[in-house]
């Protein structure tokens, strides 16, 4: 029997477990040449594509010692800032280290509240309470699955500090309109832009696009390090000033604290990984496309598809679907030896974490019916640079094999 392992898109995602079919590697030659192995996210074509590039950056760092804040940091923040066109970049250790240093530089604590959406990786809520901060959930919009702008005022309260919407799966927010309501009611605007590094709306980058956006460099995103990392924009001198602090233990200068702070410095291997990867990025970017409109055109049909708005682009961090009798599917695309992941099975307001700030908002399930629904039928596909045609046909066929019998069962 063959096996088909995968490597899911974020610590937070469901992947399937391991199995296959014999037939199914004979029938795909890919799977053959690849011995017998498919990846939900193929790291490892990447880097024997990139092996000399990230080979030569690491070496170099090896060769001059400076592991802490060396000069690759430095070379990487200054390129990253460039790329979105935000005045400053400051890296830190990981996504879920930036949103709290976002938080903390913001001055956001005890007594104060952050509305953000419940359909997300549980990191965006987490950090909200770990500064002592209450999240106050909006439902999403079901086109791009994102924090509806529409709900956003009633949930306003005099403790409301700021907003942190996310850009799920690749596209970012409706972040007009967010702003706006924030400028209203002199409000900060974190982006929670983990899986949306790379994209635009309209023609601007995201992360890039509010108070603080803050990304994450975890190994399977858009822009992936080997480990990990993250990173900060923002045009605001002294939020960047008090960013750059923060994530050293808030030192202004060595042995001169003027905050407390964390120990949140993105390390100068990793820095050296990400510059490598950096020079092939917008190419890796266009693949992820053509494999999402591959797939798009096969399956558009026969399940709902992402939908990608006008004036915005998609770094398709994951490619999600919605399935009825999703875990049929599930079963049957692992028969079949495809990984799949779902981002995410569990909103946060029906976290066990949260179920006593759930009583007291009064939130319980069918609190926020579009996340709710979401949840429950939403899909990830493989999707990475390196996936091949043939690749894009198996999953789809698979899917689309996958989904008739499910519904022929029903």
């Amino acid at each position: 029997m063959l096996k088909f392992q995968s490597l899911d898109g974020e610590p937070g995602g469901k992947v399937l477990p391991v199995g296959g079919k014999a037939g199914w590697g004979v029938a795909f030659g890919w799977m053959r040449d690849n011995k017998g192995t498919m990846e939900f996210c193929d790291l490892k074509a990447q880097y024997r594509r990139l092996k000399a590039r990230v080979d030569a950056r690491m070496q170099a760092v090896l060769e001059h010692g400076r592991f802490i804040l060396g000069p690759e940091v430095r070379e990487l923040e200054e390129k990253l800032a460039a790329r979105v066109g935000a005045r400053h970049c400051l890296t830190c250790a990981s996504g879920t280290d930036a949103l709290l240093l976002a938080l903390m530089a913001l001055g956001v604590g005890p007594g104060d509240e952050v509305v953000t959406t419940p359909f997300t990786f549980f990191a965006t809520g987490e950090m909200i309470t770990l500064v002592g901060a209450r999240p106050v959930f909006v439902d999403i919009e079901p086109a791009a699955y994102n924090l509806d702008p529409a709900g956003i005022e009633a949930a306003i309260t005099p403790r409301t500090k700021a907003i942190l919407p996310v850009s799920l799966y690749g596209q970012p927010a409706e972040m007009d309109a967010i702003n706006s309501i924030a400028a209203k009611h002199r409000l900060a605007v974190i982006e929670d832009a983990a899986q949306s590094f790379g994209a635009l709306y309209k023609g601007r980058g995201s992360g890039n696009l509010s108070t603080i956006g803050c990304t994450s460099f975890f190994p399977s995103k858009p822009l992936g390090c080997y480990g990990d990392g993250g990173a900060l924009f923002t045009n605001d001198d002294g939020l960047a000033r008090a960013m750059a602090e923060l994530r050293n233990h808030g030192q202004a200068e060595r042995y001169l604290h003027t905050r407390i702070g964390i120990n949140g410095r993105l390390d100068t291997m990793q820095a050296a990984v990400l510059l490598a990867k950096l020079e092939v990025f917008d190419e890796e970017l266009a693949q992820r496309q053509k494999a999402a409109g591959a797939y798009t055109a096969r399956l558009q049909d026969a399940v709902r598809t992402p939908m990608v708005l006008a004036d915005r682009t998609s770094a398709w961090a994951q490619y999600t679907i919605e399935v009825d009798e999703r875990a049929e599917v599930e079963k049957a695309l692992a028969a079949a030896g495809i990984p799949t992941a779902v981002h995410y099975p569990t909103p946060l307001h029906l976290q066990p974490v949260y179920a006593e700030l759930s009583r007291e908002m009064g939130w319980k399930r069918g609190s926020f019916p579009v996340a709710e629904r979401a949840a429950e039928r939403v899909l990830s596909l493989p999707m990475h640079p390196y996936l091949t045609a043939e690749q894009v046909e198996a999953v789809s066929e698979a899917v689309r094999s996958a989904v008739g019998m499910a519904v022929n069962r029903g």
